[in-house]
């Protein structure tokens, strides 16, 4: 399991494309969205390298265009899921004694096909399924899943490298071990580079998965699963299965060859398996792992010696790239009084001048949220919000799911610090901003330390060193992820390990070593060269 024969190719970021008007790159993915979203595809789940049609679908509707079907989905019922676990644990008995070069050399290819011949479509897919814009799908869908795929080769290397010393006459060494069972994945709708990630993760350090994507997720992940094949990835080793949420984590939380489990999504969600993890404790052969990722009340804070135009700039883009459906997205924020009403004129100049529509026209910057569901809840937030005496929505407010679930980019103020939505996650369009009087921002750090559960990505504006200094400490708990004169959001892979604590999850950095360690058992070996012959020790002697 060493890795001193062999050095892997150094990770690179994947250079993010323009698709800048008149280009070729534009033109093929544009084309590529075209064709697919005229066709009808017609999705399988996948165990053990097969491809399962059970005849119990469900629609594909673009978000953007609910009327529309670009194809469905099968669904898999409890004895497709118990089949997934026999397969998986087949497939174990290769796949753990394969070699680490073999396993990263598939990801390696993964990755190459990704940024090669697979781009466009997967792109598209996103687009088209997830209602994101170019530019969105691209650091997305390709980009930071090109990342995850090399990033996470070398770290693999660099754990492997991790060595114990040795004595003489001893040879001390570690084997990082891939988990006795399998891993369950289940993976959210807002990045596919994330449903990418969470099951090849696991699978790169020699586990085999059971993965379960988001129901709005499928269409991409299938793309997926054909890089996965293209690649070379051996049968059964990740199995993606679709249908019902309750009935498959049932079904592999209750198996006793259940070793972990990679997640991202809801808190109350995660919170659940903890809770039949727990209960069923005497029925594994190991401790799980539970890695998870969930939610967030992400915030922006300025002091009055920030600049208003980078505060704007950081609101209008962390608040509402893809619709505010990101895991970072800024959703409350803290402002001086001083520097209010410029920040104010710039963001309403900002959310006025946001296109909004469907993908395939690229001067949309605002796309639809993703499902019926998310428009009902934002929009009622909006309708209570214009109700109320401690609320006021300065720009924005308006809905329609005529043609698709369009909410228009909305913000609220509000002279309550524990407003409803200054508090509670809303994962959408809207962002509610507090302000505060200008000798009141050591306190006001205080208010936003207390006010949510979560503690996943924060930013501070600020152009005095000391009050950064101030701010970076006193908010130490309440952002995994931080940030200093930027937006919260954006993490890339290799530079800002993803993850936060509190209410937002375990805080294990997706697309790091931290991660990776994760699903491996370590064994040490100790090998003596000469063993001693008497148990006699030199005290003994008279």
């Amino acid at each position: 399991m060493a890795t001193g024969f062999y050095k892997v190719p150094k990770a690179v970021n994947e250079a993010v494309r323009s698709y800048a008007s008149g280009t070729q790159e534009r033109k093929n993915l544009l084309d590529t969205y075209k064709k697919m979203y005229n066709e009808q595809v017609d999705i399988p789940f996948y165990i053990g390298g097969k491809e399962y049609r059970t005849g119990k679908t469900v629609a594909i509707h673009p978000p953007h265009n609910h009327k529309h079907t670009v194809g469905k989905y099968h669904t898999a019922e409890k004895e497709h899921l118990e089949l997934a676990i026999t397969e998986a644990l087949k497939a174990r008995k290769k796949w753990a004694a394969t070699s680490w070069e073999h396993r990263a050399a598939i990801f390696l290819k993964a990755a190459d096909l990704l940024a090669g011949p697979f781009r466009d479509k997967l792109n598209a897919a996103t687009m088209i399924a997830q209602s994101k814009n170019v530019m969105q799908a691209e650091i997305d869908a390709a980009c930071e899943l090109i990342d995850f795929f090399r990033f996470n080769v070398e770290f693999m290397a660099e754990i492997y490298n991790n060595q114990p010393q040795s004595s003489p006459g001893i040879w001390n060494r570690m084997e990082y071990r891939p988990l006795e069972g399998f891993v369950y994945a289940i993976t959210p709708f807002n990045f596919t580079s994330i449903a990418g990630n969470l099951p090849a993760a696991p699978a790169l350090m020699g586990n085999v998965v059971i993965w379960k994507p988001a129901r709005s997720q499928v269409y991409s992940a299938n793309v997926i699963m054909e890089v996965f094949k293209a690649a070379g990835l051996p049968d059964g080793v990740i199995n993606m299965v679709t249908g019902n949420s309750s009935m498959i984590t049932d079904v592999i939380l209750n198996n006793s060859n259940f070793s972990g489990v990679h997640f991202t999504g809801s808190t109350p969600v995660f919170n659940s398996f903890w809770e039949t993890i727990g209960k069923n404790m005497n029925n594994y052969k190991s401790y799980p792992r539970i890695v998870g990722e969930t939610g967030g009340k992400d915030f922006i804070w300025a002091h009055p010696s920030a600049n208003a135009q980078e505060v704007a700039t950081a609101i209008s883009r962390g608040a509402f790239e893809y619709q505010g459906q990101k895991c970072s997205a800024a959703s409350r924020a803290y402002l001086p009084k001083s520097l209010w009403g410029a920040i104010k004129e710039a963001i309403i100049k900002d959310v006025n001048s946001f296109k909004m529509g469907a993908p395939d026209d690229t001067s949309n910057f605002i796309n639809a949220v993703i499902d019926d569901r998310a428009f009902t809840k934002l929009s009622g937030y909006i309708d209570q919000a214009k109700k109320d005496d401690d609320a006021e929505i300065i720009v924005g407010g308006g809905y329609d799911d005529t043609v698709g679930y369009f909410i228009e980019p909305t913000i609220i103020v509000t002279t309550n610090p524990q407003y409803k939505t200054m508090c509670t996650e809303l994962f959408g369009p809207i962002i509610t901003i507090y302000i505060y009087e200008d000798e009141q921002w050591e306190e006001i750090l205080d208010v936003l330390d207390n006010t949510s559960e979560y503690a996943l990505t924060g930013a501070i504006f600020s152009g005095d060193r000391y009050v950064i200094d101030i701010a970076t400490d006193k908010l130490e708990n309440a952002a995994g992820n931080f940030y200093i004169n930027d937006k919260p959001t954006g993490a890339v892979v290799g530079q800002q390990p993803f993850g936060g604590a509190r209410g937002s999850g375990t805080n294990d950095k997706a697309g790091s070593v931290w991660n990776l360690l994760r699903w491996v058992s370590n064994r040490t070996i100790k090998e003596t060269f000469v063993p001693p012959t008497d148990y006699r020790y030199p005290f003994l002697e008279e």
